[in-house]
């Protein structure tokens, strides 16, 4: 005989939001021949009663509604709070011993990333704050300045020639609508910018139209100028005559609010008017700068145009002496500053010698390179000096006095005291190779650039080349392998490829003597 019982507990019925606290016991015995249903009442235990419906009331629905909802920048702004607060946490000493000594290896590792990244990003920084907010941008106006800085963006950094040309010509029309004036420093840097950008993406002649339009403006105010001096309308303190009564009729007010502007501008510092000889100056070694600029330009292997460039450097030469003997003889005028630098009239003289050179007139190229040489004050640059020295020397043909005669501007730095025959200028070549290897290799330290270096494997070879003209093939032999080691120790491969040349012109006059 099998017996088998059935027991369920359930809360009392009633309204499911209140707590029940009583249950129905049910009981059913089961036998082959009878059934028995037993149900009792019974209290529930605490852990046993019903807290929450499962079905939500008005009032929950009610409380859900009005929670507020965050948004996405809450989000993200919460989220950027607690990464920050856990990063200070972390990089705290606490958070960077505890780190350690979990994981010593990847802590380390992690300390040195973060150093390198704060140093590269002040380093970036600083090189971006240099390059695009330094002292050249902050003279023009904000709308000309950002402009400029686009412009030599997609020049130096990111080159595009249209965008960075049209970027040019809008700081242009800026300087025009802000009332620059077009002579200023600022402005004419811009043309002289777009003139040295349009060189280096080799456009030649587009740069030379630059610089001569540059020129052709500071030459024709400088003429203007002087006309008016010469015409007695220039006062003693380099003012056009009556800009002082122009000047106070001008600064009238017209209104009350213009007085006030006035007697702030009274109050604050003012800056000192630019009287028209310093413009003059100012003017007048931007326009001998650039036609040095020019000669260069028409000798490049892209243009090669020799007359014009002769004319340029001769012009730069003539004004630059004319200037000295002026302010000799009548002193210096309201405004005027000192005159060209040694550097700036060495470095005119020795571009007009360079092309006395070209032109195989040596004689007069000879004593340009003099003077730039008593001018110069770089050390490596005089070695340089004295190898055009040696050069043209050695390339001096035997002429008839008088039939190659400098300008009227440039007599006073000739004279006669040139060599007279051919072995001379020869002697005096080697003489001044010798000076240069000797004076190249001499200079030491901070004052050491590789112009030095390569200044001496020159002066090697020109000591071998005269040396082969005066007969001494033993002597240029030598030079020229010691200019060949020398060479490509400092990987100077024209140096190589001239003493090269150098040793088979030899080898060929010896079979030839043969």
């Amino acid at each position: 005989m099998s017996i088998s019982a059935i027991a369920s507990l359930r809360p009392a019925g009633g309204k499911c939001l209140r707590h029940a606290t009583t249950g129905l016991l049910s009981v059913q015995v089961k036998s082959p021949t009878a059934t028995v249903h037993l149900r009792a009442v019974v209290a529930l235990r605490p852990e046993q009663r019903r807290l929450q419906s499962t079905t939500p009331s008005p009032r929950d629905n009610a409380s859900t509604t009005k929670k507020p909802q965050i948004t996405f920048r809450q989000f993200i702004g919460r989220a950027l709070g607690v990464s920050l607060r856990n990063l200070v946490v972390a990089l705290s000493p606490q958070g960077i011993r505890r780190s350690y000594r979990e994981n010593p290896a990847v802590t380390t590792m992690n300390i040195l990333l973060l150093v390198f990244t704060l140093v590269f990003s002040a380093v970036a920084i600083r090189a971006y704050i240099n390059t695009f907010y330094n002292s050249q941008f902050s003279r023009y106006p904000e709308p000309v300045a950002n402009t400029l800085r686009r412009a030599i963006y997609y020049t130096n950094y990111k080159p595009d020639p249209e965008l960075a040309l049209r970027y040019y010509k809008k700081a242009m029309e800026q300087c025009t609508e802000v009332g620059l004036d077009p002579f200023s420093d600022e402005v004419l840097g811009i043309r002289i910018q777009v003139a040295f950008w349009l060189e280096k993406i080799n456009s030649h002649k587009a740069a030379i139209d630059v610089l001569e339009s540059v020129l052709g403006d500071c030459r024709k105010w400088v003429d203007v100028m002087e006309q008016s001096v010469k015409d007695g309308k220039v006062n003693d303190q380099g003012r056009y005559v009556g800009d002082a009564q122009q000047q106070v009729a001008a600064a009238k007010p017209a209104s009350d609010g213009k007085a006030k502007e006035e007697e702030a501008d009274e109050a604050a510092p003012a800056e000192p008017i630019e009287t028209l000889w310093h413009k003059r100056e100012r003017l007048l070694l931007k326009a001998i700068s650039t036609s040095v600029k020019l000669g260069e330009l028409y000798a490049d292997e892209h243009v090669l145009n020799p007359d014009q460039s002769h004319n340029h450097l001769v012009w730069a030469v003539e004004s630059s002496l004319k200037e000295f003997r002026r302010r000799r003889t009548e002193g210096p005028k309201p405004g005027e500053e000192k005159w060209l630098s040694p550097e700036e009239l060495g470095g005119s003289m020795e571009s007009l010698g360079r092309d006395y050179e070209r032109r195989s007139q040596f004689q007069l190229a000879i004593p340009l390179f003099f003077q730039a040489l008593r001018l110069c004050e770089s050390p490596c640059h005089r070695a340089v000096i004295m190898n055009n020295l040696a050069a043209a020397f050695a390339q001096q043909p035997l002429y008839t006095a008088g039939t190659m005669e400098p300008s009227e501007g440039l007599k006073e730095l000739f004279n006669d005291s040139m060599p007279k025959t051919r072995k001379e200028f020869l002697e005096a070549g080697l003489n001044w190779a010798k000076n240069a290897y000797l004076h190249a290799k001499d200079v030491k330290d901070d004052d050491r650039t590789p112009e030095c270096d390569e200044a001496c494997a020159v002066a090697l070879c020109n000591w071998g080349d005269v040396a082969a003209m005066l007969g001494k093939p033993e002597l240029a032999r030598n030079k020229y392998n010691q200019c060949i080691e020398m060479s490509k120790k400092m990987d100077f491969s024209e140096g190589v490829k001239q003493a090269q040349e150098g040793l088979s012109k030899l080898t060929t006059a010896s079979l030839t003597n043969a």
